[in-house]
Formats: C-alpha cells, structure tokens, sequence
C-alpha cells in the first residue's frame, strides 16, 4: 500500500515537473519574442526620429530660427518675440472693418481675413487668408526698424485658389 502511495506521488511529481517545464518554456520562448519585437521596434522608433529630425530641419529651413543670417540681421533681437511681434502687426489688419488691407480680393463670403503666416526670413513672410469658403495666399515683404520698434508691411505677390 505504501509503495502504491509512493507510485502515485512520485507520478504526480513527474507530472508536476514536466507540466512546469513546458509551461515554463512557452513562457521563455514568448518572453524572447516580446523581447525581439520591442528591440525591432525601438529601432524602427529610432529611425523614425532620425527621419523626423531630418524633416523639422528642412522645415526650418524657411524660418527665422532657421536661418542664419537673417538671425544675423537682427543682431541681438531675440528671434521668438519678433516673431510674435510682426504676426501680431499682420494680424491686427483683421480687426479693421471689412476685408484686411493686405489682401487684393474682396471677399464673396465674407470679409477677407488671414489666418496663418510663416516668416520665412529678415524680409519675407507669407500668410494664407480666407473669407470662409474661398481661400488664396500673399507674399509680404516687411521691414523691421530695430531703433522705432515698427514695422513696414506691403504685399508682393498673391494667389486666390477659386475651385
């Protein structure tokens, strides 16, 4: 009877070891592919960030930041708060009644207003405008007097997108 006993349980136990072993080598084995899938996609998020960075870098080409001399212009102005100051400057041709002077096209929809701009160096900057159904955008010129704080804007070119 003892011996029974001792058979039963030395089955059970080997039972035991062989279920744990496998169950312990699928574990092991998804483990490892979770693992080479996480180091193939850091890879891939490295190269993301490689392209990405690449990108921004093209973009700013265009940008006051990006652009060395026309940082080199302004001397020691600080580039974000001109930024802000001459979007400003565009943007408060909005607030006159009617359409924005900037702008050569009469509004059909509405009055004509800009909604974006991107200064593009110490002279340039361009805007896109709409009246709420048609669209269109204008090349500015603009210059900055560092020593009266004001700015001179003229346009210089535009396009109206009439689809």
């Amino acid at each position: 009877m003892r011996s029974r006993i001792f058979l039963y349980l030395f089955v059970f136990t080997a039972l035991l070891a062989l279920f744990l072993y496998v169950n312990g080598n699928n574990a092991m084995k998804m483990q490892t592919k979770k693992l080479l899938n996480s180091v193939e996609n850091r890879h891939e998020l490295k190269d993301s960030i490689k392209n990405l960075l690449l990108e921004n870098e093209e973009l700013n080409r265009f940008t006051l930041k990006g652009n060395s001399d026309a940082q080199e212009y302004f001397n020691d102005l600080y580039i974000d708060s001109l930024e802000l100051y001459l979007k400003d400057k565009v943007y408060e041709y909005n607030e006159i009644k009617g359409d924005n002077p900037l702008i050569p096209y009469e509004g059909m929809e509405g009055d004509m207003k800009i909604n974006s701009i991107k200064i593009l160096n110490h002279r340039w900057m361009i805007a896109e405008f709409s009246d709420g159904k048609y669209w269109g955008e204008v090349l500015l010129r603009y210059f900055y007097d560092n020593d009266t704080r004001k700015v001179d804007i003229e346009r210089i070119d535009e396009i109206l997108f009439a689809f």
